[in-house]
């Protein structure tokens, strides 16, 4: 069969899909040699057939499970209603959004958009026109502080303060008005606070750069800092919100209350693409029409996902789970016994594991978790991340477990 009846007739081989991919498409990714055609919970397959566990759950985008019945059911009722008006116009699922979001996160005001990235572009945008507006910041001076391995996106304003070459390399001039300082210190962050910062900008764990967890007190002074020199705390929850550390919000187990939360991937429960940032009225009062928008943001289909991820969270099922499975993982893995891993650190069910350089790189791990039917990601050469769809039960993590102590010893 020739690869073009192969694809006309829906017939093609995971290497033909791979191959296309490759032909066809920039590479800006580096996936392993899967191609997932089927999903449900925490199981994948591929088109031959052959079932993986999902040990990613897309960055957290997939935080309730594949093919969640009830988002499912939600998103099917709303694309035989409406599915996008632009904001040109109101629709019928984005006040109510609006509303309950902005109540279960104990603030008063979101800010729907689409990405990730384009959530912290809105936060950045948020923080400097309130220090122009609240703080006095002379015009055109505002500044933002972000950490050293930060990641937040991948725009250019965005890339402007990562300290990863390969996220920079290429792709300057880059935007200023940023100061880079080292993650978990909080000495750094009050000696970089001057009379032009308007925001620290700051993952609760940082998820790209390994699973990295501050020292225990750190998001507290963090707060109390940001309080007295009149500076917003911008919290990315993106990967490590809504669920993923065994509460609602990373910040949730430091008591903590930005004056921005970022929220992203799992808001539209695996199935579309939303984002929102979640402040007080009075700071996003700074935005009059015309000043910020999307096409797409707030359009009625990903809003109605939305609050049903939100109904789901408030039953504290998936946070729970994750808080309980996460311990159960977390003293399995503390049982093996290797000389490969340097570190196994996170929270929840978000768990990083960092090997010696002298055991080989992260990915060639991942590859033979996959040979053993278990989908892991590397990250920064020598991290592995799992991050299971939080739905995952004990009885799945032990078969996770026995492939993971037999590809690490």
């Amino acid at each position: 069969m020739t690869p073009q009846t192969a694809v006309e007739t829906g017939t093609m081989t995971g290497k033909q899909h791979i191959e296309l991919v490759e032909h066809n498409a920039a590479h800006n990714y580096h996936p392993l040699p899967i191609v997932v055609a089927k999903a449900e919970g925490v199981w994948v397959e591929d088109v031959e057939g052959k079932r993986y566990m999902d040990m990613l759950a897309a960055y957290s985008a997939v935080n309730f499970g594949h093919c969640h019945p009830e988002l499912i059911a939600v998103a099917k009722e709303q694309l035989d209603r409406v599915t996008l008006t632009s904001r040109a116009f109101h629709n019928d699922q984005l006040g109510p959004l609006c509303k309950e979001l902005a109540e279960y996160c104990g603030m008063e005001a979101i800010l729907p958009m689409n990405t990730g990235a384009e959530a912290v572009e809105t936060a950045i945008k948020t923080a400097r026109k309130w220090g122009y507006t609240f703080k006095g910041v002379p015009d055109g001076k505002a500044k933002i502080i972000c950490c050293e391995d930060n990641f937040h996106g991948r725009t250019t304003t965005i890339v402007s303060f990562s300290t990863d070459p390969t996220c920079r390399a290429g792709f300057g001039p880059f935007t200023p008005g940023f100061e880079i300082i080292k993650y978990g210190d909080i000495d750094a962050l009050e000696n970089a606070i001057d009379d032009n910062t308007v925001g620290f900008l700051v993952e609760p764990i940082q998820g790209e750069a390994g699973i990295l967890v501050p020292p225990p007190d750190y998001l507290r002074r963090v707060r109390e800092l940001c309080s007295k020199k009149k500076v917003l705390l911008i919290l990315d929850e993106i990967q490590s919100g809504l669920g993923r550390t065994g509460r609602t919000l990373c910040c949730d187990h430091d008591g903590v209350k930005p004056d921005i939360l970022i929220l992203g991937k799992a808001l539209g429960g695996g199935i579309m693409p939303i984002s929102a940032i979640v402040s007080s009225r009075e700071i996003l009062s700074v935005f009059h029409p015309g000043e910020h928008g999307s096409t797409f943001g707030g359009n009625p289909l990903a809003c109605a996902i939305a609050r049903k991820v939100v109904q789901i969270l408030k039953t504290n099922k998936y946070q729970d789970n994750a808080r309980d499975m996460g311990e159960y993982l977390f003293g399995k893995l503390r049982t093996i016994r290797t000389d490969k891993v340097k570190e196994i650190r996170g929270r929840g069910l978000w768990v990083g594991i960092e090997f010696h350089p002298a055991a080989g790189v992260a990915r060639d791990y991942c590859k033979r978790l996959m040979n053993e039917g278990m989908l892991c990601k590397d990250t920064h050469e020598q991290t592995m991340r799992l991050a299971p769809p939080l739905c995952i039960t004990k009885d799945e993590i032990d078969w996770a477990f026995e492939r993971l102590e037999k590809v690490l010893t």
